[in-house]
């Protein structure tokens, strides 16, 4: 088998969960062994057709979600493709965060019974007419899909349906999706999936799977009356030119359309399943051998002990400095008596009358830091629920549902913040602020993300928001995020401004000629470096999930690196401070937040590197997407770094400030 990257599906959530349930107000407990299950999903028990009951379903179903590509962004819908469809079914309803990511599941035409074996059973016959212009068109629909190598994505009981195949080193990769064909080049070379099998060698031909052989993997229930829990189901792609459609055997050649093939094209869909018992797998632990064919937590070990190196070596530094240098200083400047002792005063306490000065450009200033915050708190709290197993890849779209809906709640924050800093820069247009920190940042998230909806609304993708959600963003938004942040922003204004600990001067003190390190520029280019060391190994992981279709469930290395992320930013830049402070420097606030937001510019370019390196995506509206979303990811990351840059900048020298006694 090939060793070609896996092309699987990220599984994103499948409830409004957590989030709506809250809003409901019905959180339901959590049970007993449920290790990777969230509360509120319940297993179903099935049983053969003569034992069913209200309580044991005998009817599998076979749901089927959208088609996507490692090679272009956008997926389709199933039924935007001419396979065989479901006459009737109710379609499961999609969250917030399924439709934001492009889910569209629906009923298929394939339906099994429980234990009951069915061998080659046919599921319909499409025929196409090559001088018909609509089925050429369908045809040529299903080669391009082919080519670029579309996967199915199917699911059985709200668990994927996987292919397991070998890849190097004998390990066994078991992908959520399995491709729709494959492709042999006018060279003979055999592209994608056509590596399976030596028959596929017809030259500038494609080979359709339309036929696969189902096997699903069941747990008895203790109790004996329950009927079984599904804990697995697998598939095997095959191709077969059926040689009696009617009657199909799943024998002879694989179903070849070639390139050049005219006349009338017959393809036959069929299905094989069968059932095994399996002892050994437990209902709520399914997920894990799906998750453990990926090879993945020793470089997460790896990485993480790498950040913590960093993070040593910046703790020492900065502990240095606290403990030594500036225990020194503050004892010497505490110690002056004499007017002669204080002339010879240099470092960071001769810029005490103006280290409060406000920043020029206060109000976007305090605008960044209002969205940051709320950008903060929103992540902190995402990756805590996350880690307590509420968003696990069996809830489809409960990460994106979680995080919208919190941004939305945490509007209160964000006025606040952004309210008290600008009343403490000494500004007075309140209603300017309030509405800049309500519609800058997320007006030009929205406006990104309506341009990237506009092309795959063009090209016909499922990704496309449909008119009625977006109105639903909206809503949320002007309904419910401005009036909270207007309530955030009114107490942030009622307040007394912050208190600083020395008076500011009001002749500004002129800077000296800084040296080339200490120049704003360097010191902003090298405080972006540590922090993006950190976390560039877990956004590696986080991009494939994205954009490989790979399934991202460790969320408990993520949660550890945003807290190595948050302390990393923080000391950074407070070493930068001082270096700056001693220099005589006294502009700190917007070099602080530019400090550890510059770790955002090679996050950015990070992302054109993986882009050109690691993703084989071809096309130029797919491309476009790749860049609209990356930079919306580096807007929010921007935001969240430069606020983590600027509270602790804003800390630490409130607190140098606050212990030396200034005249």
């Amino acid at each position: 088998m090939s060793s070609r990257p896996p092309a699987s599906p990220p599984a994103r959530g499948s409830r409004l969960l957590l989030l709506s349930l809250l809003l409901l107000g019905t959180v339901p407990g959590p049970r007993p062994g449920s290790a990777f299950y969230l509360p509120g999903l319940a297993p179903v028990n099935f049983c053969t057709e003569e034992k069913k009951s209200n309580e044991c379903k005998a009817e599998i179903e076979l749901f089927v979600n959208r088609l996507d590509s490692v090679e272009s962004v956008l997926p389709y819908e199933y039924t935007a493709f001419d396979f065989c469809q479901a006459s009737e079914g109710k379609r499961p309803s999609e969250n917030l965060g399924q439709v934001l990511f492009g889910e569209r599941i629906e009923p298929s035409p394939y339906k099994f019974t429980f234990n009951r074996m069915e061998t080659c059973k046919l599921v319909c016959t499409k025929t196409y007419h090559t001088e018909k212009a609509e089925d050429k068109q369908k045809l040529d629909f299903l080669k391009k899909s082919m080519l670029l190598n579309y996967q199915h994505h199917w699911i059985v009981d709200n668990m994927p349906v996987t292919w397991c195949y070998e890849v190097e080193d004998n390990q066994r990769f078991c992908n959520p999706g399995f491709p729709i064909g494959c492709y042999i080049t006018d060279k003979g070379h055999a592209k994608d999936a056509c590596v399976i099998s030596s028959e596929f060698h017809e030259r500038d031909t494609f080979y359709i799977f339309n036929h696969v052989d189902i096997k699903i993997y069941y747990h008895v229930v203790e109790t004996g009356s329950m009927g079984a829990r599904l804990v697995a189901a697998k598939l095997e792609p095959k191709s077969f030119k059926h040689t009696h459609i009617d009657k199909p055997d799943c024998s002879g050649p694989p179903m070849d359309i070639s390139n050049k093939a005219s006349g009338e094209i017959k393809i036959a869909y069929t299905y094989s399943i069968s059932f095994e018992e399996e002892p050994k797998i437990r209902w709520a632990s399914r997920w894990d051998y799906i998750l453990e064919s990926m090879p993945h937590t020793h470089i997460q070990w790896f990485s993480i002990m790498n950040s913590l190196v960093i993070v040593l070596f910046l703790s020492g530094m900065v502990a240095m400095i606290m403990l030594r240098t500036l225990h020194k200083d503050i004892a010497r400047y505490n110690q002056m008596d004499s007017t002669e002792d204080a002339q010879e005063e240099f470092g960071w306490k001769l810029v005490h009358g103006d280290i409060f000065r406000p920043p020029r450009k206060g109000m976007l200033l305090s605008v960044f830091l209002g969205s940051g915050t709320q950008i903060l708190i929103m992540t902190f709290v995402t990756l805590f629920f996350a880690c307590l197993g509420f968003l696990s890849p069996a809830n489809r779209g409960a990460l994106m549902t979680c995080a919208v809906v919190l941004w939305v709640l945490l509007g209160t924050p964000a006025g606040y913040v952004a309210a008290r800093f600008y009343k403490s820069f000494g500004g007075e247009k309140w209603k300017t602020n309030v509405l800049l920190t309500s519609f800058l940042c997320p007006g030009i998230v929205f406006a990104d993300f309506f341009i990237m909806n506009l092309i795959l609304w063009g090209e016909g993708s499922s990704a496309a928001i449909p008119f009625g959600t977006l109105v639903a963003i909206l809503a949320l938004w002007f309904c419910i995020s401005v009036p909270l942040t207007f309530i955030g922003a009114y107490f942030g204004f009622k307040k007394n401004a912050i208190e600083h600990p020395v008076r500011t001067n009001q002749i500004p003190r002129q800077i000296p000629e800084q040296s080339f390190y200490t120049k704003p520029l360097p010191g902003i280019i090298m405080g972006g470096i540590l922090p993006f060391g950190c976390i560039f190994i877990q956004l590696f992981f986080i991009l494939n999930s994205i954009w490989s279709h790979q399934m991202y469930y460790m969320f408990g290395f993520l949660f550890l690196v945003f807290i190595i992320l948050v302390i990393t930013c923080s000391e950074a830049t407070i070493l930068l401070c001082y270096f700056h402070l001693c220099a005589e420097d006294y502009h700190w606030q917007w070099r602080s937040f530019l400090t550890s937001g510059f770790t955002a510019v090679y996050f950015l370019i990070y992302a054109i590197h993986y882009f050109f390196s690691k993703l084989q995506i071809t096309g130029t509206a797919s491309t476009i997407l790749y860049f609209g979303y990356t930079m919306i990811m580096v807007l929010i990351f921007f935001l969240f770094t430069g606020t983590i840059g600027f509270f602790a900048c804003f800390w630490f020298v409130t607190k140098i400030y606050s212990v030396v006694k200034v005249d």
